[in-house]
């Protein structure tokens, strides 16, 4: 009744209460003002916050969504732009943010690269790790594409190789047979060295693209051809050109190792190139229509989706009950229309600091207390030991 006093719009409401104007405000015996059955609560963002933290946040409540936490509250309380407060305060939540799934599009456009006008200017590279040892004790390929003409070539490597003998089988194999490349995509993965890959490009000339953290849909191309050649080592092939052996009609091979006639493969690049154009503008079609633009500035918080993929240990707990969003962390800088680098912890050091927008979120509210990430398991290459289950009974 108090806090009512001092409000000055309830003050004009009070006013305008008597038996000639018949209103939905009442006052009670004690002088305290109820709109209809519900009591009217005054501008007091303390009092309102008290009131919103025990529907939000109590034992019995649980983190409601919006529309519930409207409806319960309704019922007891009523002050103007009600509605809009409980959902300002539930998307400000720290918790909310932290836990509740999305039910909203993939955000950020689709942003194709750019198409080489040449063969063997632009490549992707990937590896596939954890394979049996051969006789020379080899347990890694290494994938290298050419993105025009989708030729490809498999480097038996080992996880054990230092950076000066990826250096020696790199220019070996693929700069000595197709010269030096503009451009290498590669991904994230820990036997991508950093400092290695920067001096060498460097050296070459060329320029590093480093798909962005979590989002593997930057190297598609290299994890569709890595998936054909496990299918190909687990039916025992050899090669990944004997699919159509002898076959030099095929625009992949007859560019790279047809006969060497410059006319000939000027027109062949140019068809592949006008075909891969005509597919990104398709691809880009298809794809915007499921998704949504999103844009963040430079000292936006976010969050960031620790476990968009599987093979992620997130805060020591997995499973359902496991926490989808880590953060908030400070946005330093725009790398392109779609990625963002962060303000990352030292622990987590490990984790590439540029992200796709796809698995950000913005915070609206930068929280006092920030819960301690200090154990997320996450290894350099964004993998965790998996340990079984043991099963108790059956029913």
């Amino acid at each position: 009744m108090e806090a009512q006093k001092k409000d000055r719009g309830m003050a004009h409401i009070r006013d305008g209460i008597n038996e000639k104007n018949k209103t939905c405000f009442k006052l009670d015996e004690k002088g305290v003002l109820w709109f209809k059955n519900r009591l009217v609560v005054p501008k007091d963002m303390e009092l309102r916050k008290k009131i919103l933290d025990k529907a939000h946040t109590s034992m019995f409540t649980m983190h409601p969504g919006s529309n519930k936490m409207y409806q319960d509250l309704k019922q007891k309380f009523w002050w103007t732009c009600m509605k809009r407060e409980i959902s300002k305060y539930m998307f400000e939540c720290d918790v909310c943010q932290r836990v509740k799934a999305d039910h909203l599009k993939p955000a950020g456009m689709l942003q194709p690269l750019t198409v080489s006008t040449w063969k063997w200017e632009d490549i992707r590279m990937d590896f596939i790790v954890g394979l049996p040892h051969s006789q020379k004790g080899y347990d890694s390929i290494w994938v290298i594409i050419d993105r025009p003409t989708k030729s490809a070539h498999f480097l038996p490597v080992k996880t054990t190789y230092r950076a000066k003998q990826y250096v020696e089988l790199y220019i070996s194999r693929i700069v000595s047979l197709h010269g030096v490349p503009q451009t290498i995509t590669s991904d994230r993965g820990s036997l991508f060295v950093p400092r290695f890959w920067e001096q060498l490009q460097a050296a070459l000339g060329t320029n590093l693209i480093r798909s962005s953290a979590y989002h593997p849909q930057t190297s598609g191309q290299v994890e569709r051809v890595n998936q054909i050649l496990e299918d190909m080592l687990w039916a025992c092939a050899l090669t990944y050109s004997t699919r159509t052996p002898l076959n030099w009609s095929e625009p992949g091979e007859r560019v790279t190792f047809g006969p060497d006639l410059v006319t000939q493969a000027e027109k062949q690049v140019k068809f592949i190139h006008a075909n891969l154009k005509r597919a990104q503008s398709r691809q880009k079609s298809y794809s915007d229509k499921r998704r949504r633009p999103l844009v963040f500035e430079e000292g936006d918080y976010v969050y960031f989706r620790v476990s968009p993929m599987k093979g992620v240990h997130r805060f020591g707990v997995k499973g359902k009950l496991a926490l989808r969003y880590v953060g908030p962390f400070k946005i330093t800088e725009r790398c392109g229309p779609v990625a963002y680098r962060l303000e990352l912890l030292p622990h987590l050091a490990a984790i590439h600091d540029v992200f796709h927008v796809s698995q950000l979120k913005k915070c609206l509210r930068v929280p006092e207390e920030v819960v301690d990430t200090s154990q997320i398991q996450i290894e350099p290459d964004l993998t965790y030991e998996e340990k079984p289950i043991k099963i108790l009974d059956q029913k």
